[in-house]
C-alpha cells in the first residue's frame, strides 16, 4: 500500500472523479439503476441495497490510490476527503455527486405553515 498520507486535493479530485466514472459505466449504472429502481425513496432499502454496490465500485478505485479495498480503506478514505472538500468546493462538489448515488433525494418543505 502507498503512503496515503499524502494524499493531496489533486489525487483526491482524481480518485472522486474516477469513482463517478466507474458509478456511470453501462455495467454499473445499469445495476445501480435497477437497484434504485427496486428501493424507491425507502432509505432503509437504499443502505442496504444501493449502498452496498457503490461501496464495492469504489473499493475497486480507491486501491489504485493506496487504500484498502476493505472496510477501513473505505474509512480512510472517506476521511481523507471529508478533510479536503473543507478547504476545496471541487472535493466537495465530486463528494456530494458521489453521494447521490446512494443518497435518496431529500424534499424540504419551505412552506412556513408546517
Amino acid at each position: 500500500m502507498s503512503d496515503t498520507n499524502s494524499f493531496s486535493s489533486e489525487t483526491a479530485k482524481l480518485a472522486l472523479s474516477d469513482i463517478l466514472e466507474a458509478l456511470n459505466s453501462p455495467e454499473n449504472a445499469a445495476k445501480l439503476g435497477e437497484a434504485k429502481e427496486n428501493v424507491g425513496n425507502d432509505m432503509l432499502k437504499m443502505m442496504q441495497y444501493v449502498f452496498p454496490i457503490v461501496v464495492q465500485i469504489q473499493m475497486e478505485v480507491i486501491k489504485k490510490y493506496g487504500f484498502a479495498d476493505n472496510r477501513d480503506g473505505i474509512i480512510q478514505f472517506t476521511q481523507h476527503i471529508v478533510a479536503l472538500e473543507r478547504e476545496d468546493p471541487v472535493i466537495a462538489d465530486l463528494h456530494t455527486q458521489l453521494r447521490a448515488n446512494y443518497l435518496p433525494p431529500v424534499s424540504i418543505a419551505t412552506d412556513a405553515s408546517l
